[in-house]
C-alpha cells in the first residue's frame, strides 16, 4: 500500500469523493424542474408559483450543500459569496411559491436567479486554481444571469412562457451540472484507487 504524497491528501481525497453527490443532485433538481416545464402544456398561476418556487428552493439548498462540501470555509470570500447567492434563491423560492403571480415569478425569480448566477460567476473566478468546481460555477453563472435577463421579458405572456424561459435555462445547467458530477465522480474514483495501490 502506498502512503498518500501529503498527510493532507487524504481528507482532500474524502471531499472530493464526495463532491459528486450534491453536484448531481442539483443536476436532478434541475433536470426534473426542467421536464416539467416542457410537458406541463398550460399550467395555472398557482402551479407556476409552486413549480417554480420549489425549484429555486431546492437549488438553493444544494448550492449551499455543495458549497460546504467544495471545501470553502465560511471566512472564505468565494464561500461567503456562493452562501449569499444560495439564501437569495431559496428566499425567492419562497416568495415566489407563497405569492403566486406572473409578475412576482418574473421579477423575483429574475433576483433570485441573477443573485445566484452573479455568485457563482465571481466565486468560479475567484476559485480558478482552487476549485475543480470553479469553471463550471463559471458556466452556470452565465446561464443563471442570461435566464434572469430574459425573465422579465415574458411576464405579459403568461405562466407559461415563464416556465419555459426558467426550465429552458434549468435544463441547460442541469446537463452542464450532470456532465460535471460524471466527471467528479470517476476522478474521485480514480483517486481513491490510486490511494489504496
Amino acid at each position: 500500500m502506498t502512503l498518500p504524497a501529503a498527510p493532507d491528501s487524504t481528507p482532500a481525497l474524502r471531499a472530493a469523493t464526495d463532491l459528486w453527490k450534491p453536484v448531481l443532485v442539483r443536476a436532478a433538481v434541475a433536470l426534473v424542474f426542467g421536464a416539467v416545464t416542457v410537458f406541463w402544456a398550460s399550467p395555472s398561476v398557482a402551479g407556476m408559483g409552486w413549480a417554480g418556487g420549489l425549484y429555486l428552493l431546492a437549488t438553493g439548498v444544494v448550492l449551499i450543500r455543495t458549497v460546504t462540501k467544495s471545501g470553502y470555509g465560511p471566512q472564505e470570500r468565494a464561500g461567503r459569496i456562493l452562501s449569499a447567492g444560495a439564501a437569495a434563491l431559496v428566499g425567492a423560492g419562497a416568495a415566489v411559491a407563497l405569492i403566486p403571480s406572473s409578475p412576482v415569478f418574473g421579477t423575483i425569480a429574475a433576483v433570485g436567479l441573477g443573485a445566484a448566477g452573479a455568485g457563482e460567476l465571481l466565486a468560479g473566478i475567484l476559485g480558478r486554481g482552487r476549485s475543480v468546481l470553479a469553471r463550471d460555477w463559471i458556466a452556470s453563472g452565465v446561464i443563471g444571469l442570461g435566464t434572469a435577463i430574459a425573465l422579465p421579458f415574458f411576464i405579459g405572456l403568461g405562466p407559461h412562457a415563464l416556465l419555459g424561459v426558467a426550465g429552458g435555462g434549468a435544463i441547460i445547467s442541469g446537463v452542464l451540472w450532470t456532465l460535471s458530477g460524471l466527471t467528479l465522480r470517476h476522478d474521485a474514483r480514480g483517486d481513491s484507487a490510486e490511494a489504496v495501490n
